[in-house]
This record gives C-alpha cells, structure tokens and sequence, in this order.
C-alpha cells in the first residue's frame, strides 16, 4: 500500500486550515487546538512547512504563519516533498536513486511512468483543493496514458539478460 506518513497528512491539514483564513496570522498554539492535534506536533510541522518555503513566520504580537504565496500556487507534491522527499513509487523512479537491477529488472522504465503519472496528478492538486469542502474532479484520462520517457526518435534501452543474450 502506498501511504504518506501521520506528518505530511498533518502538513496538509494544517495547510488547509490556514488557507481557509489567508489573511490571518495562524498561531501555533490556535492551529493545535483547531485541528486538534498535538502542539508540538504542529510545531514541529510548521517549522518544516517555514523551511520548505510554504508558510512564513513573524515573531510578536501581530505575528504567527501565513501561506508563503497564494493556496492556488502551493500543490499536494509540494507539501509532500516538504515533509518526505520527492513522490516516487521505487528507487529507481526517484531523481537521485540508485538500484543496482535497474539494468536488469525490466520494469523500471514502467515504474518511472507511473511515478510521473503520481507527481503530475499531485502537482495538479493545489492547496485550495484540499482547503474546499467541494469534491476533487478528477482528470478524465491519467497522464500516464500519454508518457514517453524517451524522445520520438530514441528507442528505449533494452535491458540484457543474465545469460548474455539479450532474450528473457
């Protein structure tokens, strides 16, 4: 099952609350109680979301956490990789992974697609999405429909088998 971690669900609920009230400075303390979770635990996902450059923080009276730009320009990916790291379904689907049977495995070009098919549907997500009370529309066709990792005129790599002869 892929599943997000209690913190970027927490992120994200946060985030909402504070998009319905854009204007407003949050406190930390009222964010707590609103959403009814640990106080510390919203600190400790404010502190990430502030470093993500999502939320902004002033100190003082008048201070406490705003959206760093607009609800419509922050996207599910973002507050995910704000808390995780960038969406990918396996190692060899991330940027920076590194899998040794990438060569060999003959699904890893496939994985990639549907972890670009997952970051595309994310990243079309906005933050003043998750803050509506309106249900989400869903795409008539997923991206992965339309997914090419390699150029019109490059064929993709073939990966050779264990026995040398390039046949599975």
């Amino acid at each position: 099952m892929l599943k997000l971690s209690k913190m970027t669900d927490y992120a994200a609920v946060v985030m909402a609350r504070i998009a319905r009230e854009p204007d407003s400075a949050h406190a930390a303390i009222d964010l707590a109680e609103s959403v009814q979770l640990p106080h510390p635990t919203v600190s400790k996902t404010l502190k990430a979301l502030v470093r993500a450059g999502l939320l902004e923080s002033r100190r003082g009276a008048l201070g406490g956490y705003r959206l760093a730009r607009p609800a419509s320009q922050i996207t599910a990916s973002d507050i995910i990789s704000a808390i995780e790291c960038p969406v990918a379904v396996t190692e060899c689907s991330h940027a920076d992974g590194d899998c040794e049977l990438v060569n060999t495995c003959g699904v890893a070009d496939n994985w990639q697609r549907v972890s670009y098919a997952i970051s595309e549907l994310l990243g079309s997500v906005t933050l003043a999405h998750l803050a509506s009370s309106a249900p989400l529309r869903m795409p008539v066709q997923l991206p992965i429909q339309a997914i090419s990792l390699y150029g019109d005129d490059e064929p993709p790599p073939r990966a050779t088998a264990a026995n040398g002869t390039g046949k599975r």
